[in-house]
């Protein structure tokens, strides 16, 4: 039997994480780092309650409204030169997708059973709705990664701050 992998977030460890919820990441955008997938973005202020307010996928018809808001912000943000908003708003966008296959793909949104050592839970009990409102973040997420100002503010960034 294959050893049973728990989810990450069980032995998280905060004094490692690069993003701290005490730093204002407008004033101080040099302390940010891109980091992979979704890392930082529901702890990067002002950006995290900027964006987060409009994050939104219960139906279709509401991912659409919010992911056209959040892509209108990630524009706003690459218009004025702030790459660190453009690039939570980025995660926003993948973390709609994320979290709303994953109430697509499980009951309640739930992956791992807590009172049986975190045993992964049955797939395909979830929201049909959401896999609905997942290809919505889906396809405005891609878009945001493919904008060329993005990659190019992307790549200027890792440059100067690794």
């Amino acid at each position: 039997m294959p050893k049973q992998q728990q989810p990450s977030y069980l032995n998280f460890d905060l004094n490692s994480y690069p993003w701290k919820p005490d730093v204002d990441y407008r004033r101080h955008p040099e302390r940010y780092r891109v980091g992979k997938g979704e890392q930082g973005v529901l702890i990067c202020e002002p950006y995290k309650s900027e964006i987060g307010a409009y994050w939104r996928f219960k139906t279709e018809d509401i991912a659409e409204e919010s992911s056209q808001k959040i892509y209108t912000m990630f524009e706003a943000y690459l218009a004025n030169g702030e790459f660190v908003g453009a690039d939570l708003a980025r995660k926003y966008l993948q973390m709609g997708y994320t979290r709303a296959r994953r109430y697509a793909n499980y009951k309640g949104g739930k992956k791992y059973d807590k009172s049986q050592d975190y045993l992964p839970l049955e797939r395909g009990t979830g929201d049909p709705e959401k896999a609905a409102a997942a290809a919505v973040f889906y396809k405005i997420w891609k878009k945001a990664e493919a904008h060329p100002e993005y990659a190019r503010q992307k790549a200027d960034w890792k440059k100067a701050f690794g």
